[in-house]
């Protein structure tokens, strides 16, 4: 293991600047994509938390595609060589909005890589560090975890998930079929094969059905608790993806009213009560 970590020691500490102008479309397409066309979206307009995702996009060229969908490796991203790339969670420490129109600068770097040998076979986990500075200042920062895994085999068993938690304070039921996943990968330029290519899934990466990317899940949850509790700004959210979701089921949004100094439990579960993505978050205190 140390041997295969050592082999990519001259990958931390890289970093990576990009300078883009918040610009109102895409925030327009996801408010459309979530039925909140209320959503203000002129110029000077703030950005929900987590909607960033829908900017600094990677605009890889047709022949940089990977069998997947990913991009090929190498370039920023370590070429770490197991085939299985998930998005694993992320923590956020916000400090004040984005605005539509502001031109906003993301620092990013290579913080971590470290390898494991897991029950699945060996893993490997790249935490890359972002920061976003608008013209006021540091906006929020964010922690991205991505996971790698070797290729799935035929007879593996998948791991039994964790019960979610009972009684929550609130809970909403959604779906996100296979539209909502076509729309999303387009808003984000995602053309990872897991969110449209049941074929794919199915026969390389062995599930049931086409995933819920794991981004649109977090701000989902993030949104409802939100919409629940307005008036509160978020100041600290973090999450972890635990069990896939898929096209072909329901899941609820499910969380704790936040106490009086702002902290919250939040979750996904599916409809058969397994706990899929587990956050926390912090609010503004009553």
């Amino acid at each position: 293991m140390t041997d295969t970590a050592g082999k990519f020691d001259a990958w931390l500490g890289k970093t990576e600047c990009r300078t883009e102008v918040i610009g109102p479309d895409p925030l327009r397409g996801f408010a459309a994509l979530l039925d909140r066309p209320e959503t203000p979206a002129a110029a000077g307009s703030p950005l929900p938390p987590l909607w960033h995702w829908l900017h600094f996009l990677e605009m890889t060229p047709q022949s940089e595609i990977a069998h997947d969908g990913h991009a090929q490796k190498g370039g920023f991203l370590p070429p770490i060589e197991l085939p299985r790339r998930m998005w694993a969670g992320s923590r956020f420490r916000f400090h004040h909005p984005l605005h539509i129109g502001e031109s906003v600068t993301r620092r990013s770097r290579i913080d971590g890589i470290e390898f494991k040998q897991g029950r699945s076979g060996q893993l490997a986990f790249l935490e890359v560090g972002h920061e976003y500075e608008s013209p006021a200042g540091l906006a929020f920062s964010e922690r991205h975890d991505i996971v790698y895994r070797e290729a799935r085999s035929a007879n593996a068993a998948a791991p039994a998930p964790k019960p979610a938690p009972a009684n929550p304070d609130f809970e909403r039921e959604c779906r996100a079929d296979a539209i909502v996943l076509f729309r999303y990968s387009a808003l984000t330029f995602n053309a990872h094969r897991i969110h449209y290519d049941r074929d794919y899934v199915r026969e390389v990466e062995g599930y049931p059905g086409l995933l819920v990317h794991g981004p649109l899940l977090a701000t989902m949850l993030i949104d409802e608790l939100l919409r629940r509790f307005p008036g509160r700004p978020l100041l600290e959210y973090s999450f972890r993806v635990l069990h896939p979701v898929f096209d072909t089921e329901t899941f609820s949004l499910c969380g704790r009213a936040p106490e009086a100094s702002g902290q919250t439990q939040i979750w996904i579960a599916n409809e058969a009560g397994a706990l899929c993505l587990q956050g926390k978050a912090r609010m503004a205190p009553e």
